[in-house]
């Protein structure tokens, strides 16, 4: 099995910066997503849909880690 991950510590890497909490569970290419479609979708829709993201990538940051940990 994994090496134990805190899913709370990873969906609050993921809410302050999107794709920290991936890079913390290990998976560096979501991780990557997450960095980079987030802040794209907050300039190119003024905002409204990067809070989505931020919260999208908590929560998967969060689920992924509660999966894959001892």
């Amino acid at each position: 099995m994994g090496q134990h991950k805190d899913p709370g510590l990873a969906a609050v890497m993921s809410l302050i910066i999107p794709g920290a909490g991936q890079f913390y569970n290990g998976t560096f290419w979501r991780g990557v997503f997450w960095l980079v479609v987030t802040p794209g979708l907050w300039i190119g829709s003024g905002g409204l849909l990067g809070w989505v993201c931020h919260v999208l990538a908590a929560i998967t940051a969060y689920r992924y880690a509660k999966k894959h940990s001892g």
